[in-house]
């Protein structure tokens, strides 16, 4: 039993690691001339292909006919992924103008949102220690974002498509906790990226011209596939069901320290003790949450971003 955890928390610390280093790829390949567009396009696309090629050698399991499994419960997932399109663009903007470690910050606000959108589906009110953990992830934020420090010439752009891509997040977490659950967990991520896929070719058509670089295709495009489409859910859907939800979500947050890491070691982002313990504040309140969490309660059942 123990063993099995022990399994089950590498693979989740795996697969949340991967989509920490996410944000210090992109922000590389803007640095070499690439663009949004060319960035998201490449992801979703070859993670897309590789997803497909998996769901071929997939084992196939006998599964009783249910209405979510056709092609309405296909098109509702591939309406869900859209908003892990738009999560991927939003949260990509932002980076572009503030540094990655205020960045998954901003994207791990989505915690709190999750919170109120559990509040009016669901008409519940949190308890005591969701609303302390509320509270202690708002205060680790305005530390980990320097907010306070006024030499630190804050991007508000960058905070806006932050914060817009920790809304997309939230409806990209209820998405993946609550529909098409009858669906093969690799082929409910194939659906979603799908729909992320087709989200971002309709933003971005007009840069598929003769100016649209697709040496993003072998220079950024097998990494940020990868790490950010390909690796996350099988890690994901492999680890979670031996730890358990809630045990997964504080594993999970691993995230946060490791996107915040790269950025310093790689991309030479400075990072103030300030700054790390409100990240430290912030997973303290993940712990904090998640302790204690029942598998049927609604939690950060992480895709990617």
């Amino acid at each position: 039993m123990k063993n099995n955890i022990l399994k089950g928390s590498i693979f989740v610390a795996l697969g949340a690691s991967s989509y920490g280093m996410l944000a210090t790829f992109v922000k590389m390949a803007y640095h070499e001339g690439f663009n949004i567009a060319e960035v998201t396009i490449s992801q979703f696309a070859l993670g897309f292909a590789g997803l497909f090629i998996l769901t071929l050698f997939q084992k196939r399991e006998p599964r009783p006919e249910t209405k979510t499994t056709g092609v309405k419960g296909i098109l509702k997932l591939i309406l869900a992924g859209t908003s892990l399109g738009l999560t991927s663009i939003s949260y990509y903007m932002a980076v572009r103008y503030i540094p990655v470690s205020v960045g998954i910050v901003l994207l791990m606000q989505t915690v709190w949102m999750g919170v109120i959108v559990e509040m009016i589906l669901y008409k519940k009110t949190p308890g005591i220690r969701k609303v302390l953990s509320v509270l202690v992830i708002l205060l680790g934020t305005v530390l980990a974002t320097n907010v306070l420090k006024q030499s630190v010439d804050i991007s508000w752009i960058g905070f806006g498509w932050g914060l817009l891509a920790a809304l997309c997040y939230t409806a990209t977490m209820y998405s993946s906790n609550n529909i098409g659950l009858h669906f093969p967990p690799l082929k409910r991520s194939l659906y979603m990226i799908l729909g992320g896929l087709i989200i971002i070719a309709l933003l971005f058509h007009a840069s598929l011209n003769k100016d649209f670089s697709f040496e993003i295709f072998l220079r950024w495009g097998p990494a940020l596939s990868l790490f950010g489409t390909i690796l996350p859910p099988l890690l994901f859907t492999r680890g979670m069901p031996l730890t358990g939800m809630g045990l997964g979500a504080i594993i999970a947050s691993i995230e946060i320290p490791v996107s915040v890491l790269m950025a310093n070691l790689i991309l030479k982002e400075p990072v103030s003790v300030l700054q790390w313990m409100g990240v430290i504040l912030i997973l303290f309140a993940v712990v904090l949450m998640n302790i204690g969490t029942n598998k049927k309660e609604l939690v950060l059942d992480q895709v990617d971003c």
